[in-house]
């Protein structure tokens, strides 16, 4: 993966400092990188390991994670971060440490040139988490392929540089429906080979591939396309066998055979859903039977893309492990059907515009800075009923914000949720305290085919407001033992958004339901008088709230986990009201 803007780095020097308080240094070069010098006990976990070694890291402690310059440390930061550790990435990496003047360990492995039959086959990961996918690189220490790219594929780009390695092949499991890829436009950069089902039908010359054929890749890798309906009718799953072995070691998945769950079937309408959650079962089943227990499975999606049935909390997994686990493998076919289909709740909107921009072969994306507007531009494009969308956190917009716009914040799903709500192709104004929040966001927006903003701006809402004769808005927020407070002595509409399945599973008695994806075109049925809005954890409740706010409904943002609301001793109904 690569780092986000919000990495904990530290310096060479604050690393010696820290160490002689505790912790772990995780040095994510290469072997030979590694023996050639590394920071005094430091635990070498090359990168395309870290995430199936994270059992081997202690929670408790903090990690600080070193490569050689701090790119690939930045990512592994990241990837650690979003599974509970508190780590650090060392900016300047090993570098930096021997450029300060302090001493390095050397060997640990036997030096010299890394030959065919000695290199290991790394499988990186490069996540994206806000839409809930990985794309993987995948390597010998010479030559590169990536499976499933998103759209900006400078991610890739840079990491085919720190790594030192060529990129000869790009696959795609299938014409993706919940982001842009950047397979093309990756593959037409590096002057790889980029291959496509021959059955998909797509605008742009590409390499068909279909089940049963091999690709051999450099002198350790062999690629076989397996086909795997079910998410899609002309999906294809990618078997990695290391030639020097004869092992298929890795299966890349994409939206098929997942961690715990499988990929959904129905997002090309219900016409098809039936066929498909049946081949999903029969896929999975045939993946299990072509590897052995010990194959790494790399699923695309599951992570907490809508792409997938249901979600895990798994980051790793094998075959065998799956053959355990997963009810594609352990629950016969029509227990598989019912139990999946009965679970389905909704999906993005945007979704329906992904597959035809797949198709037609996206390009490199324009992340260039949009020109910015003055609080008189802002005031003119509000009132024209343009999206004006503050990238500020839920707490912060609350306290106060540019009357009329909407806060979809860049510490959550900021753009699942804004494609899934904003008018396809309608104008987009991005509001950032700085000018690399709005880059953050338009990198965002790129990955779902929202290329370019109409217009940004940065600084404060003071500032944005400044000359226009309006004030900074406001409103409140408050927790679920406030609401069971105010309960006691006045009516308030309860307004729950969250999906349908959510609110049917458990709900305060009384509350009203509108979810969020359908509440921009349903403002008129949100009850008069005072409204208490919640979600799950507060991120749906925050969008929710500017659009009230936007309608000058008077309201109360509830910031607070749901788990909280029976504790405080609100009324819950429900098969799982507990």
């Amino acid at each position: 993966m690569v780092a986000s803007d919000r990495t904990p780095e530290i310096s060479a020097d604050e690393l010696a400092l820290r160490l002689q308080e505790g912790g772990v240094v995780v040095d994510v070069r290469e072997t030979d990188e590694y023996v050639s010098g590394h920071v005094p006990g430091a635990v070498h976990v090359p990168m395309g390991q870290l995430p199936s070694r994270l059992h081997e890291l202690d929670k408790d402690a903090p990690v600080y994670v070193v490569c050689a310059s701090g790119n690939r440390s930045a990512a592994m930061t990241d990837l650690l971060a979003h599974h509970g550790f508190t780590a650090y990435s060392v900016a300047t990496g090993t570098m930096g440490w021997e450029r300060s003047g302090r001493p390095v360990e050397r060997g640990a492995a036997t030096p010299g040139p890394v030959t065919p039959s000695d290199r290991r086959i790394s499988v990186v990961p490069i996540e994206t988490p806000t839409l809930g996918d990985r794309s993987y690189l995948v390597h010998d220490g010479e030559v590169a392929f990536v499976v499933d790219p998103q759209r900006d594929i400078d991610r890739v780009s840079d990491l085919l540089g720190e790594l030192g390695v060529r990129l000869t092949h790009v696959f795609e499991t299938h014409i993706h429906n919940d982001y842009v890829t950047g397979g093309h436009a990756l593959a037409t950069s590096a002057g790889a080979a980029y291959l496509v089902n021959a059955d998909d039908e797509v605008a742009f010359d590409r390499t068909p591939v279909r089940d049963g054929e091999t690709i051999g890749i450099g002198e350790r890798m062999c690629v076989t396309a397996l086909a795997t309906p079910g998410h899609t009718f002309t999906h294809l799953s990618y078997a990695l066998e290391d030639t020097a072995s004869g092992e298929r070691i890795a299966v890349f998945s994409g939206g098929s055979l997942l961690y715990g769950a499988t990929g959904r079937p129905d997002l090309l309408g219900p016409d098809h859903t039936g066929t498909l959650v049946r081949a999903q079962h029969a896929s999975a089943r045939r993946l299990a039977d072509a590897l052995p227990d010990s194959a790494e499975v790399f699923p695309t999606h599951g992570f907490g893309s809508f792409c997938s049935a249901t979600q895990s909390e798994a980051t790793s997994s094998t075959v065998g492990e799956e053959k355990r686990s997963n009810p594609a493998l352990t629950q016969d076919e029509e227990t598989y059907v019912r139990e999946l289909l009965a679970g389905l709740g909704a999906y993005p909107a945007y979704y329906a515009h992904m597959a035809p921009a797949n198709a037609a072969g996206p390009s490199a994306p324009d992340l260039s800075a949009p020109a910015q507007a003055d609080p008189g531009e802002l005031r003119r494009r509000i009132e024209a009923g343009e999206w004006v969308v503050d990238l500020r956190t839920r707490t912060v917009f609350a306290a106060g914000h540019l009357p009329g716009s909407l806060n979809f914040g860049l510490d959550g799903g900021f753009a699942t949720y804004l494609g899934w709500l904003v008018e396809w192709g309608a104008p987009l104004t991005l509001l950032g305290e700085t000018a690399e929040a709005v880059a953050e966001a338009q990198r965002e927006l790129v990955r779902i085919g929202i290329d370019r903003p109409a217009a940004a701006a940065t600084g404060t809402p003071e500032e944005w407001v400044a000359g226009t004769g309006h004030e900074v808005a406001s409103f409140r927020t408050a927790t679920f033992a406030d609401l069971g407070q105010v309960l006691h002595h006045r009516e308030v509409t309860v307004l729950d958004v969250r999906r349908a399945d959510e609110h049917a599973s458990a709900r305060i008695e009384g509350a009203v339901n509108i979810p969020i994806h359908e509440l921009p075109r349903r403002l008129d049925d949100v009850p008069a008088g005072e409204v208490w809005v919640h979600c799950a954890g507060g991120y749906r409740a925050s969008v929710a709230a500017s659009l009230l706010d936007a309608a000058g409904i008077p309201l109360v943002a509830i910031d607070d986990s749901f788990d909280n609301a029976a504790r405080v001793g609100l009324h819950l109904v429900g098969p799982e009201a507990g």
